[in-house]
């Protein structure tokens, strides 16, 4: 039996079930560019084309995009990472970026080769649209629904069918601002607060039988200014899925603001309209929808269960002794599913970078390991290979460690999200993308991931106020800004404390502005002093919980004691005392804050 053969019996006979990708949109964009180059096209409307098709801006000029590749439910498959790695190589900068709305991105593709990654993506079933622009965007899903232990059930298929049907849908294409879904599966994984509609799965007893059903949430959002959201009801039966998303969408569609850019995501209509209002409006419009498309209108709900099935490697490498570091990368890199043998894997990446020769390698992997012969992308910049046999740990650990993806503590606080910054982003003011790897590399350095204490915390970064990096939700958050000394401009951070997006939502206390070179310094002095007035049950995150809520009885009493502890770190040099305080990271040039258009909207 050849290798080949091998693949073929292996679970890459598994595809996926939805095919997202149309290759026509690949020969219209291509089209398009070249109609807008002759000039017979305005700027603004093909500005707002390539948004809805999923290319995005890029920093400071006009001739390079990036496209954002969408995973609804964050499902993956070998043949489709194989693809994105050769596109990758031809089109992009033989890398890609995952992002924290299971997306993944390719950075700095030439405009007229945009389309040319349209029909790759649109050949293994993938597609960009509406990943960017006023529209439904990704739908999210939690990686761990399916195998976690505190789920009522599986709330992927939803996901999946929601997505399905919002994708092109007319309804969804002309938003006052961009909309966002995130089911999940349970109250500590998947943000559902955070988000216009979050979903939790819940089973209701009536009459002596079960019903599916969604705890959901409607109004929350992460930016320049955020909101928690709402509960919309105790119980919403899965038939009623539908209608609800819908007359959500159509209330925000008639009454959303879409003259002011500033506060015309869904959340500031909530906030403005008050909850009570609002919450009425969904009912009474929900009445309408169900009762007016009811019979045309429904969710195709595929419910048929993934076969699970161990693949056939090519080598058994049982014999082999088991590699330095195995025990680390096993405590912070895996989790026991609910079925019993099996655990889920998170890989580590670097700020969410991949490059293309490991994107190609996870091909392999998941076909070698993943009994469900898939992958799924999470909401901090990883990945998660999904039923791997609690006995092929340590031969996965080892392939991983070939290609450099066996990195521990992906599911600790020396894994922080950075958002993209000014690496590409037009509206970024500091190098956010690099100081998360700054601190990943320093943390692991420290060996930060094996401290109990500190695995729950979490560490979020933006380059701007805007949260791509999630920073209002973290148990230490920075977003990024500019300060001076003098004529002498430096990058610095706004640091907030105490976010947290699990079933105690709530969003950071502002503290204090920090130096980007001092930002290590200050996330571990805050270590220290959780270390030294902790009680014997505390964790990181637990402590800074209490610290903010005016709970402690050590002297560390609020943030401003944090603060005045804090002061002597963040003090300014001159620049002629430490030129190299002055320049942001990745940078040998001076630091400003100049910025281009902002596309989160079209």
């Amino acid at each position: 039996m050849t290798i080949s053969d091998l693949k073929q019996s292996s679970p890459d006979s598994v595809k996926p079930k939805i095919n997202w990708g149309r290759i026509e949109e690949a020969d219209n964009f291509a089209k398009t560019v070249k109609m807008f180059r002759q000039g017979k096209y305005d700027e603004d409307s093909f500005r707002r084309f390539r948004l809805q098709h999923g290319a995005y801006g890029t920093r400071m000029t006009g001739d390079y995009a990036m496209v954002r590749i969408k995973l609804p439910a964050g499902e993956i498959y070998p043949h489709q990472f194989e693809k994105i790695s050769q596109l990758s190589e031809q089109y992009s900068i033989g890398s890609a970026h995952f992002s924290t709305r299971e997306n993944i991105q390719l950075h700095w593709v030439i405009l007229e080769d945009v389309s040319e990654i349209f029909r790759g993506l649109a050949e293994v079933g993938l597609t960009s649209r509406e990943a960017c622009g006023n529209s439904v965007r990704n739908v999210m899903c939690s990686p761990l629904s399916g195998v976690c232990p505190d789920e009522k059930f599986d709330s992927t298929p939803y996901a999946l069918a929601t997505a399905r049907f919002f994708l092109r849908n007319p309804m969804a294409q002309n938003l006052p601002r961009k909309f966002k879904f995130n089911f999940t599966c349970c109250e500590k994984h998947g943000m559902v607060r955070m988000v216009d509609v979050g979903l939790i799965p819940q089973i209701r007893e009536l009459d002596g039988s079960s019903q599916r059903g969604f705890k959901i949430f409607l109004g929350g959002g992460l930016g320049n200014k955020s909101f928690v959201g709402h509960q919309l009801e105790e119980f919403t039966p899965e038939e009623d899925l539908l209608y609800t998303s819908i007359a959500v969408m159509r209330i925000f569609d008639r009454l959303g603001d879409r003259k002011n850019l500033a506060r015309n995501r869904m959340r500031y209509l909530v906030n403005d309209m008050g909850w009570e209002k609002f919450q009425n409006l969904v009912f009474k419009e929900r009445a309408i929808v169900r009762a007016t498309q009811s019979v045309v209108t429904q969710l195709d709900v595929d419910t048929t269960p993934d076969e699970i099935k161990r693949p056939i490697r090519i080598t058994d490498e049982s014999g082999n002794s088991i590699p330095d570091g195995y025990a680390r990368w096993l405590k912070t890199n895996t989790v026991k599913q609910k079925q019993s043998d099996y655990r889920s894997v998170f890989i580590t990446l670097e700020a969410g970078d991949i490059t293309s020769n490991q994107l190609n390698a996870l091909g392999d992997i998941i076909r070698d390991f993943s009994s469900e012969g898939k992958a799924r992308c999470g909401f901090v910049q990883n990945v998660a290979l999904r039923y791997v046999l609690e006995d092929d740990l340590p031969q996965l650990y080892s392939k991983l460690l070939e290609v450099g993806l066996a990195k521990s503590g992906a599911l600790t606080m020396t894994a922080p999200i950075g958002c993209s910054g000014t690496t590409s982003c037009n509206l970024a003011l500091t190098n956010s993308h690099r100081l998360a790897k700054e601190i990943q590399r320093k943390f692991l350095e420290l060996k930060l991931d094996e401290d109990d204490d500190l695995s729950d915390a979490s560490i979020k970064i933006s380059g701007c106020p805007n949260s791509c990096g999630q920073h209002g939700i973290a148990t230490i958050g920075f977003f990024g800004g500019g300060a001076r000394v003098g004529k002498d401009m430096y990058p610095n951070y706004q640091m907030s404390l105490g976010g947290r997006s699990d079933g105690d939502t709530m969003l950071g206390a502002t503290c204090v502005r920090v130096p980007a070179k001092r930002v290590i310094p200050v996330i571990l002095k805050i270590i220290e002093l959780f270390k030294e007035k902790k009680k014997s049950d505390d964790t990181l995150k637990s402590w800074i919980h209490r610290v903010v809520n005016g709970n402690e009885d050590s002297d560390i009493k609020s943030i401003s004691d944090i603060k005045k502890i804090i002061e002597p770190l963040i003090t300014p040099p001159t620049i002629q005392e430490d030129p190299d305080f002055y320049l942001d990271y990745g940078s040998d040039t001076s630091y400003h804050t100049k910025t281009g258009k902002g596309e989160c909207a079209a």
